[in-house]
């Protein structure tokens, strides 16, 4: 049966590299191989475990997030934090880049769609970045890396998702990953810092005239809404005054309220934004129900017991498990989205976890950061294909 397994799993990620739709591939596996060797009868289970993941709670923060991310990304928030941080780093070698990584950060904080964000900032302060003679390299880096930070900064999807499917609660993951979050953002400011203080000619500092200064008032009016925001929506959840997805909904709110307040919350930019979460919703739960269907049969065919076993007898314990699962997800990453990897492979290691006594969720946000890579390693990194769709045409995808 272990030969089975394996051709199974084999039969999915070549279905997938192939190009298939995520969602129906998982399905259309699961139903190829648990008719074959377990009946149809054996999925009369399978409306009982959708039926629990339609009616999850939790899950309906992953609507509310989105949601509020898009309204934010159609407010013009992202082009007028830009514009305000550039005013105050620009200055500095490597201030624009400096920017870019605080924008991408806060935005994390507020929308926590990768797709917007790599957009937004690419579209506004790649041309400025490469006009201000800013290496190619370093200008298109910057913009990628910064945009993925909304994968491990709360309110994070892919925290969410991983919340749910490893069964740690989703304000306790939350809290976790503010740490690691801020050492990626500090990582990524002393890096572009101390390559632009090596190599000057890489990223040089801007000059301002006195007419493209803005006022203090300006810039307070700029910065302040969107940290309010973020400190509603995460300190609702750190002080147990609500719960991730009441916070959701207050974060959804709070974000009409600032588009109206900057007169950007027309009708026709809240209609795109319903449709364009409903779309992305969508996804993401055809794609869990898929990989419910995945689970069950490879769990039914004995996959979970053979990949535990061999787990288990890996050297060096859990930090043998550590070092491999992780080398994993990193791979897997090259050519996989971490939708497909949070629900195919982390259900796996999960319970092996579990056995080894590692804490759950101290591992949960260790993957959350892993997972982060996913967006930006190259065949398949999804931002890295998001900034080449807006970049000029002299930034090539060698570039990126």
């Amino acid at each position: 049966m272990s030969v089975w397994i394996a051709l199974m799993f084999l039969t999915l990620m070549l279905m997938l590299l192939m190009g298939y739709p995520v969602a129906f591939t998982l399905g259309a596996t699961a139903l190829l191989y648990g008719s074959i060797f377990m009946g149809v009868d054996f999925f009369n289970l399978l409306p009982l475990q959708i039926w629990g993941v339609m009616t999850n709670f939790t899950l309906l923060a992953v609507p509310l997030f989105i949601l509020m991310g898009i309204v934010l990304d159609k407010s013009g928030l992202a082009e007028d934090l830009l514009e305000t941080m550039g005013q105050l780093f620009g200055r500095m070698r490597g201030g624009l880049a400096i920017s870019v990584v605080l924008v991408g950060a806060l935005l994390a904080a507020t929308t926590g769609v990768v797709g917007a964000t790599v957009v937004t900032m690419g579209v506004i302060a790649l041309p400025t970045m490469l006009k201000r003679h800013y290496s190619p390299q370093l200008a298109t880096g910057t913009i990628a890396a910064a945009g993925t930070l909304g994968q491990i900064i709360p309110p994070s999807i892919v925290l969410i998702l991983l919340g749910d499917v490893m069964g740690v609660p989703v304000g306790r993951l939350f809290i976790g990953a503010i740490v690691p979050g801020i050492l990626l953002v500090t990582l990524f400011l002393a890096y572009i810092s101390i390559y632009a203080w090596a190599q000057p000619k890489v990223a040089p500092a801007l000059t301002v005239s006195v007419n493209e200064e803005k006022p203090l008032s300006k810039i307070l009016f700029t910065l302040f809404p969107p940290l309010i925001l973020v400190l509603g929506v995460l300190g609702s959840i750190f002080f147990g005054v609500a719960s991730p997805t009441e916070s959701a909904a207050i974060g959804a709110i709070g974000a009409m309220m600032l588009a109206a307040a900057h007169r950007r919350l027309s009708l026709k930019n809240l209609q795109e934004a319903l449709q364009q979460t409903t779309r992305l919703t969508s996804m993401v739960f055809m794609i869990l129900i898929g990989a419910t269907a995945f689970g069950l049969v490879f769990r039914g065919m004995g996959g979970a017991v053979l990949v535990r076993d061999i787990m288990l007898s890996l050297p060096g314990g859990e930090w043998g498990f550590l070092a491999v699962s992780m080398g994993l997800i990193f791979a897997l990453g090259f050519f996989l989205d971490f939708l497909q990897i949070c629900f195919i492979v982390v259900p796996i290691l999960q319970p092996i976890a579990q056995v080894l006594h590692i804490d759950l969720l101290w591992l949960a946000v260790l993957i959350g950061i892993n997972l982060q890579t996913s967006f930006l390693t190259p065949p398949f990194g999804f931002s890295l294909f998001y900034l080449k769709a807006v970049a000029p045409p002299e930034i090539t995808i060698r570039h990126i």
